[in-house]
């Protein structure tokens, strides 16, 4: 008898759930490009102290950092910036990041924003950059410079080197 009662009950139950609307939520999912992305971070936080580097955003040529616009490529070390000579990702090389040789502390990373999209780093540069201490991530440059935005924050001791989102490896 049990074995019937359950024979009956089974497809009640699908029956019902199939009527069943399921409810729909007012929220939205992020999506996951965007649930990955580190530039969705790149205003986190607004207040930053005044000593500390902060991107605000980009452009095709150029970064907005801590609210002053700097077009071309740009070379961030202890929270100091400056102007970069490379303008296209062929133009990266050691002598373009020789700087690093005579740096103290050594940053324990460098974040090298690749322009539009992330470029292969030859075997020489990244030699060079391993002989320094320094590790390195090449990304684009918007997420680069989210990267160092969160870095920073976090007090690492960070440093940057970006072409402009608009740049690419030609």
């Amino acid at each position: 008898m049990a074995g019937g009662a359950c024979r009956r009950v089974l497809p009640d139950l699908v029956k019902t759930l199939r009527r069943e609307v399921p409810k729909i939520s007012n929220q939205t999912l992020p999506s996951l490009r965007r649930a990955f992305s580190l530039y969705d971070q790149i205003n986190l936080i607004d207040s930053v102290p005044e000593d500390q580097l902060r991107f605000q955003g980009y452009t095709d040529t150029g970064f907005t950092v801590n609210g002053v616009k700097y077009e071309g490529s740009l070379l961030i070390i202890d929270n100091k910036l400056m102007s970069w000579s490379p303008k296209r990702f062929s133009e990266i090389t050691a002598e373009s990041l020789s700087i690093f040789q005579i740096v103290r502390p050594v940053p324990e990373i460098l974040i090298l924003g690749c322009g539009r999209h992330i470029e292969p780093v030859s075997l020489e540069l990244r030699r060079f950059i391993r002989s320094t201490g320094m590790k390195l991530e090449a990304i684009d440059s918007r997420n680069a410079a989210s990267t160092y935005n969160i870095l920073n924050e976090e007090g690492r001791v960070v440093a940057a080197a970006l072409l402009p989102y608009g740049e690419t490896l030609q």
